[in-house]
Formats: structure tokens, sequence, C-alpha cells
């Protein structure tokens, strides 16, 4: 496991448990607004923890800590994050998984291993909207090679035909592996919640519709509103929602998921 870093004690991140919270190198995703630039680009990583340290740590801490949260980055991100979690089990502690969905065949074998006490995941946006917020600019190049020699090297020249091609077929398999993480976690008996942190100029309030239907039955939903700090894309000037954007979202939601509050 990369752990890029530890948060002892946290009375927040893990509903009803005392919780340590641990953080993973590495995302899938480049949202602008992430506030945990060291964790997701690499040449802003932090050096990394001993795990070992780690689950001695922990093992100290059994009895005054109930639950350890994993978070990231992207946990699923790990190849070994299922048998972390088991092994954080076997220390006696209560596991919580915050993911941004883009690993179901990772989720799914969590799910089965029957070792997650709660998970939690991050809905960027509306489906239409999700590459936008998700998807870092496209850098995609292609190859042309002179029709005169097949040994010479091929001057690598960027293609707007190809790189939207590629681009639109990025999007529609994060498309399709949002939907199964959904519904993975939906269907897994499992506690769980969704959540959203929301910003101009990504989000719009009638966004939350379509954000309403991804995820209709959900026993529960969170608004996170942007709040100004270090952030991914300095580029972009995001702004939070103001109070009555976040309510009127708020009574949007409400349509589809039993309990939603801000926080």
């Amino acid at each position: 496991m990369q752990i890029a870093g530890i948060q002892k004690l946290t009375l927040v991140d893990f509903p009803g448990r005392v919780a340590a919270t641990i953080f993973t190198r590495g995302c899938s995703f480049r949202c602008g607004f992430c506030h945990n630039p060291e964790l997701v680009i690499p040449e802003q990583y932090s050096p990394l923890l001993d795990e070992k340290q780690l689950f001695d740590f922990l093992e100290k801490r059994y009895g005054k800590l109930t639950g350890v949260c994993i978070t990231g980055g992207e946990p699923c991100l790990q190849p070994d994050i299922a048998k972390f979690i088991t092994h954080l089990k076997a220390l006696g502690f209560d596991t919580k998984l915050d993911t941004n969905g883009s690993f179901p065949e990772s989720l799914e074998k969590i799910i089965k291993d029957g070792e997650i006490d709660y998970i939690a995941m991050d809905i960027k946006a509306s489906l239409g909207k999700y590459a936008q917020v998700a998807i870092p600019k496209s850098e995609l190049l292609i190859s042309k090679q002179s029709p005169n020699t097949k040994s010479q090297k091929t001057d690598v020249i960027p293609s707007e035909v190809e790189v939207s091609r590629k681009r639109a077929n990025s999007e529609k398999e994060l498309i399709q592996k949002i939907q199964k993480s959904i519904k993975l976690i939906m269907n897994s008996g499992i506690d769980y919640e969704f959540r959203t942190t929301v910003c101009h100029p990504y989000h719009q309030v009638a966004d939350f519709d379509e954000i309403g239907k991804m995820i209709k039955g959900a026993p529960r939903y969170y608004l996170q509103n942007y709040r100004e700090s270090k952030h991914v894309d300095k580029e972009i000037d995001f702004q939070p929602f103001s109070d009555q954007e976040l309510g009127e979202a708020q009574k949007i939601m409400q349509k589809y998921v039993a309990e939603v509050d801000i926080r």
C-alpha cells in the first residue's frame, strides 16, 4: 500500500466511530478543486509512510480507536487494497472506504470479501459533466509516418479528430464505471453514503435533478460546499455555492434520497 499520511484521530470521517484516517497516494481523477494535490499530482507527492509502523500504531490504539477510514487519492487504485482492509479487520477495527467509483472491479471484490463496514462514494457531477470534472485536459498524441519510408522515426503530432475520438471513448467508459459502482454499493447490503463537493463553474443547481436520478433510493447524501484552499487546477477560479443555491440543491435531492444534509 502506498500510504501518504495518517490523521491519528477523527470524530467526523467515520460515522459513529472514533477513528483514524489513512490517506493513500495516487488518483485516477484530476478534479480541479481537489484540495489534496500532494496525493494526486506525482510531482507533488509526499514521502510514503512505512506500513509496519502504521500497523504498530493502530495496534497500540486498539480500544481507543474503533474504526479506520481509508481515503485518498483513490484507495481502489492500490492493488493490495482488499488485503489491507482484511488486515485492519483482523486487528479488530471497523473499516470505511472512501472512493470515487472509478474501479468497480476492485470495489466488487472488497464488497464480496465482507470486510468493509461503510462506503462513501463521491458523485463528482451529473453524468454529462463527469469527464469535464474528473478527466484532465487531454494530452493524447498520435504518430504520422512519412509514406516514403517505413524505417524513419515517426513525427508525433496532435490530431483533433483522434483526440476527440479517444476522449469520447474515455468518457463512455468512465460513465459505465461510475454507474456500475453506484449499483454495486446500493445493492451491497453495506451501510453507505453518497456525497458531492459543489462549486462553480463545474456545478449548477439544475444539475442535481440528474444527480438525484443517479442515486435514487439511497439512504443518505451530503452536499459539501467548496472551500478556498490549495487545489489541483490553479487556472480555474472556483467559487462556492451560495446558501440559497445549497438550499435549492438540497430540496431537489430530497425528492430522490431519504436524508440530504449540507456539510
